[in-house]
């Protein structure tokens, strides 16, 4: 089933759904409590792929345990792929805002491949997936710049960021929170709780009277979108929300008008994209689900 990341059982314990506990359990990657991962390694005596799984949950709330339920979680493991499911610090904690979100998963990244042999992971051959924030966060990942630090005194943070491919459900189509009226056609009425929001993912604290427009190295950092090209990893992305005004923030920020704008650029600049919003009738022709999608990058010598 094309949707099917969405569609899992929550369970408390990291035991996927055949009842096997992930090999290691509560990794650290960083200093920050929630800098911890969940990694399930498929069984190989080879140095095998990656899929790692972002939680959703508006940057505020959300845990890794939200794919111990994942069909797709044992596909991956059944097919040669490891799988690692990370939590990150909210944009509430300092130092605040969703790119503080951001570099968490960004170094957990760079964690897993700077220790890749204790992994047993092919450092050329990691994805990274997930819903709502974790599909946003995925995104970054993807259309970001290489962000390895090779003089940083951190060895961890000298590792390269770049991925394979990234899926995306649920997503947003930019952080930029002030493009969205474009996007989604309706208008973004700046009340104070609204300007509140939009200046704690920023990272500020209060607004303070200030023009959030204004906060420009901050809107352009967090904008995705105007950050792909062509030389960006392939992606899948699947939004299945309804269209039409949305009546609430969870039909806004999870719009299909936001993949359609992903689909948009990605042909603008030529980059490879798989894109489902069946709601506003785009249906991608392969019909290939994320899995599929995943395993032709990883394994191109079996297509």
């Amino acid at each position: 089933m094309l949707g099917n990341e969405i569609e899992f059982t929550e369970i408390s314990e990291p035991l996927n759904i055949r009842g096997e506990q992930a090999t290691f359990v509560n990794e650290k990657y960083g200093d920050h409590p929630r800098n911890t991962f969940d990694i399930w390694l498929a069984n190989s005596e080879t140095p095998t792929p990656l899929v790692i799984y972002i939680h959703g949950g508006g940057f505020t709330g959300g845990d890794k345990s939200k794919y111990f339920g994942s069909e797709d979680l044992v596909r991956f493991l059944d097919a040669g792929v490891s799988v690692a499911t990370i939590n990150y610090r909210f944009m509430t904690e300092a130092p605040y805002g969703i790119k503080a979100s951001f570099n968490d998963s960004k170094r957990c990244l760079q964690y897993i491949r700077h220790h890749a042999a204790k992994y047993n992971i092919d450092k050329t051959r990691i994805a990274c997936s997930g819903g709502s924030a974790g599909a946003g966060t995925a995104l970054w990942l993807a259309f970001s710049d290489e962000m390895a630090d090779p003089g940083n005194p951190d060895p961890v943070l000298r590792e390269s960021t770049r991925l394979t491919c990234a899926g995306a459900f649920a997503t947003q189509s930019t952080y930029d929170i002030f493009q969205w009226e474009k996007i989604v056609g309706v208008p973004m009425s700046e009340t104070p709780k609204k300007r509140q929001a939009i200046a704690t993912a920023f990272g500020l604290k209060t607004v303070n009277g200030t023009d959030l427009l204004e906060y420009k190295e901050i809107r352009n950092e967090l904008d995705f979108l105007n950050k792909m090209d062509k030389n960006d990893p392939p992606i899948f992305v699947y939004n299945k929300h309804k269209n039409g005004i949305p009546s609430n923030d969870d039909e806004l920020n999870h719009h299909p008008l936001h993949a359609k704008a992903i689909k948009n650029k990605a042909g603008e600049v030529g980059l490879e994209a798989v894109v489902y919003a069946p709601e506003i009738g785009i249906i991608d022709p392969s019909g290939k689900d994320l899995v599929e999608f995943f395993l032709e990058k990883f394994f191109p010598e079996n297509e």
